[in-house]
């Protein structure tokens, strides 16, 4: 399997992405909400974004809503239950 990554130290949206070659999903790891999976992302896409100006216009402009997502199921949650 192939993961590559992309680390978003300047963008206040977008902490870090991944993406399965084979299995064509994109992880983006939000700041503010957590990690979502975006399936049947063309390999493009990726690399558009780890080189994007910016992150969160190219989210916006070229991956939201296009593609199917759903929250992560192994994300953790912390903190205070109630």
């Amino acid at each position: 399997m192939l993961m590559r990554a992309c680390r978003f130290n300047k963008s206040s949206m977008i902490e870090r992405v991944t993406f399965d070659d084979e299995a064509h999903t994109l992880c983006i790891s939000f700041r503010q909400t957590g990690k979502y999976l975006y399936y049947d992302v063309p390999a493009i896409i990726f690399d558009e974004l780890c080189k994007a100006v910016s992150v969160g216009t190219f989210f916006n402009e070229q991956i939201r809503g296009r593609f199917a997502c759903r929250r992560d199921p192994e994300r953790r949650h912390f903190g205070p239950t109630d």
